[in-house]
């Protein structure tokens, strides 16, 4: 597996990682959530495959109990990330922040002994708190890692404003937000700034929510509790023009001889070496298959037709329903 280091941290991951929010949530990507043997199976696989970075987060189910399960006895050379922030069982439209200092040490604390460890490698704030400052927060923070209990810090759907301010605080080693084919708003004024200050951005959803995976055809392929059926991007012309984007790349892809999902990640790794994608996956299968889009090596004329393809502004939709809209770029 190659590797990429994150950020300034010196940390090595593997160049694509694992998001763990499937192994432990129903009602999003999967009708049910994953057993625990499959989970701690998945989770091994991918240690097997060489990727070291998995992220979970506090609002992901048991995930954490699961991850924590599966790295039992595999800990060493594991860059575990979580996040906290979003406030659990609040409702998955109207999300509800809390990033108050009191928070921050409460749900590290939580993670901890449902991960089953001592330290967390990377704790991220999962979406900033607008009636808290930011400084506040990240120093709360910045307290866990004199603590010992943090290693390193991240910001999950921040402005570039509010990582310059809570970077003055203290180092953020990466940012999470979401990029792929499908969602290139970073590149505007992310990028350069994470660039500038030396922090990786880690890319969630770099399938576009599975349309660049060429997963499906139909609305009506996904599950009856799928949380897509009610996002923006899966709606009527927006399905369809969104769709039509994803042929035009998944027949690039046919013509490369990689399948669809490789081509994407392969798209985003191309992007800089601070950028590291983590899809999610409850499948080993999927998982292997995105593994080897570290192998893939995309030419300057690939490159800019893969951008013609899905230039930005392109995708018809938003990417989350009206009431999650605010908590993003906060």
């Amino acid at each position: 597996m190659k590797k990429r280091t994150l950020g300034r941290s010196g940390l090595e991951v593997s160049a694509v990682g694992l998001g763990c929010m499937s192994i432990g949530i129903a009602d999003v990507y999967t009708s049910s959530a994953q057993s625990e043997n499959d989970a701690i199976a998945l989770v091994h696989r991918a240690l097997d495959l060489g990727v070291n970075l998995l992220d979970t987060a506090n609002i992901y189910g048991d995930s954490e109990v699961k991850v924590g399960k599966a790295l039992r006895g595999r800990r060493e050379g594991v860059v575990l990330a979580s996040k906290f922030g979003i406030v659990p069982g609040s409702s998955y439209q109207n999300r509800a922040v809390d990033g108050s200092p009191e928070n921050v040490r409460r749900c590290c604390d939580l993670s901890l002994e449902r991960l089953g460890v001592d330290t967390i490698d990377l704790y991220y704030l999962h979406r900033v708190d607008p009636r808290v400052a930011i400084e506040e927060t990240v120093g709360a923070m910045a307290d866990l890692v004199r603590a010992g209990k943090v290693r390193y810090i991240g910001l999950s759907e921040a402005a570039p404003a509010t990582v310059r301010r809570a970077h003055r605080v203290h180092p953020i080693t990466a940012v999470q937000t979401e990029y792929s084919l499908f969602t290139r708003d970073p590149e505007d004024e992310l990028l350069p700034t994470l660039r500038e200050l030396g922090t990786a951005l880690v890319a969630y959803s770099p399938l576009g929510r599975g349309f660049l995976g060429a997963r499906f055809r139909s609305v009506d392929e996904l599950a009856p509790n799928d949380w897509r059926r009610g996002n923006p991007r899966f709606q009527g012309e927006q399905f369809q023009r969104n769709l039509g984007i994803a042929d035009t790349i998944a027949e690039i892809a046919r013509e490369k001889g990689v399948t669809p999902a490789q081509l994407a990640l392969a798209w985003v790794l191309a992007q800089g070496e601070n950028i590291i994608p983590i899809p999610g996956t409850s499948s080993a299968q999927r998982l292997e298959e995105n593994v080897r889009s570290v192998g893939v090596t995309l030419t300057t004329d690939e490159l800019d037709r893969l951008g013609r393809a899905a230039p930005k502004g392109a995708v018809g939709g938003e990417r989350y329903e009206p009431g999650m809209m605010p908590l993003l770029n906060g």
